[in-house]
């Protein structure tokens, strides 16, 4: 019963040879010339400013958070729209619903500020 197993066995051994031959003939081939500019900490294109475990302001979870819900939105419309035919008038009737709470959060998060950046 055991033996079903070996092809995956032999895949997962080739596969870590792979990538252990790949990462030493990446550092014994690759150039090593380290300067000033190359291991300085970068971001955005300018110097490093303040320390790099600063708290972010709520803005940006906020912000991460409605993309997320509106993503989903996006998510579940198109396999609605492949079965539309199929699921009928109380299909299409669930979805207005579904828009419809979606686009009262949408307008509540507008109307209290929170798409705003100051």
């Amino acid at each position: 019963m055991l033996e079903n197993y070996i092809p995956i066995l032999v895949f997962i051994i080739v596969s870590l040879l792979i990538g252990g031959v790949m990462i030493v003939l990446g550092f014994s081939l690759a150039p090593y010339r380290p300067n000033r500019e190359k291991i300085s900490p970068y971001e955005c294109g300018f110097e490093a400013f303040e320390d790099a475990r600063m708290k972010f302001d709520v803005r940006y979870y906020l912000i991460a958070i409605l993309f997320i819900i509106f993503d989903l939105e996006i998510a579940f419309l198109f396999p609605w729209a492949i079965v539309l035919d199929d699921i009928g008038i109380f299909g299409f009737f669930s979805m207005v619903i579904f828009l419809g709470i979606l686009v009262v959060g949408f307008i509540y998060e507008w109307k209290r500020g929170a798409l705003e950046w100051e």
